[in-house]
């Protein structure tokens, strides 16, 4: 789905930061300067859309997760319910340090809390002191506020998306140790060079941040789709195997009626 420059328009998606604030590496990105305020250059904002999007399309395809970033006020929700509908891994609150870098012991503390429901699912739960249940409980319930959306995440993810690279510069500096790609909404007070594929866009607007995330996770759902496709081709003729087989033998049925 090409994307519209009016769209982007209506969205916010060009409203920069005070030119003062600006970082001169995001200059090829800017198209004017309108009241002490940058103007992104939208016509570059629907090329990198496209550019990025057929890229996570192919890691979406490849099998591989997609981790979405954002806690900031304005993205946490947006970014919840756009990567949630197409089931990636998202962390909405607090970067957990290490969460790359130390990837095993991240995993250590997911487990930690699908052991705290098997305890709850065998009853095991109910033979602790009311005080160890209520330990248990808020360690659970920490637990899931911090690591619940990426639950399902058993190695490192295939790309970062990130909303806003300056808040976000924990995971940025991760991302980089691992040579994970990065992909990115960057707006005029940050430097693009820290991100593989640079989506210039106003990253404070819940409206521009929504717009953008609505075409990226429309990209991702197509490469997913594409992978279920092609799995169910390559499915399809294990199906038809047992009719194939099932043939020689009525030939030779036949053979040998004529013979009598």
């Amino acid at each position: 789905m090409a994307v519209e420059v009016k769209e982007l328009l209506e969205a916010g998606v060009h409203f920069g930061h005070l030119t003062r604030k600006w970082d001169p590496n995001m200059a090829p990105y800017v198209y004017m300067e309108r009241n002490g305020i940058h103007i992104i250059n939208l016509y570059k904002t629907a090329a990198k859309i496209d550019e990025a999007g057929a890229a996570l399309a192919k890691i979406a395809a490849s099998g591989r997760k997609i981790l979405f970033v954002a806690t900031k006020k304005q993205a946490k929700d947006i970014v919840a319910e756009k990567a949630g509908e197409i089931n990636m891994p998202y962390i909405t609150e607090r970067w957990p340090g290490g969460m790359l870098t130390n990837f095993v012991t991240i995993r250590k503390a997911v487990k930690k809390m699908a052991s705290i429901d098997r305890m709850k699912k065998d009853g095991t739960f109910m033979t602790l002191s009311k005080k160890e249940r209520l330990q248990v409980d808020r360690l659970r319930a920490k637990l899931e506020k911090n690591l619940g959306s990426i639950s399902d995440m058993t190695r490192l993810p295939g790309a970062l998306f990130v909303v806003d690279i300056k808040r976000e510069h924990i995971a940025i500096k991760e991302a980089q140790k691992l040579n994970i790609p990065i992909f990115a909404m960057v707006d005029t007070n940050s430097d693009p060079r820290q991100v593989d594929y640079v989506i210039p866009a106003n990253d404070d607007a819940s409206k521009s941040i929504n717009k953008i995330l609505s075409h990226v996770t429309s990209a991702i759902a197509g490469g997913l789709a594409e992978r279920k496709a092609e799995k169910e081709a390559k499915d399809a003729p294990k199906a038809e195997t047992p009719k194939a087989k099932a043939a020689p033998a009525k030939k030779a049925e036949v053979a040998a009626e004529e013979e009598e």
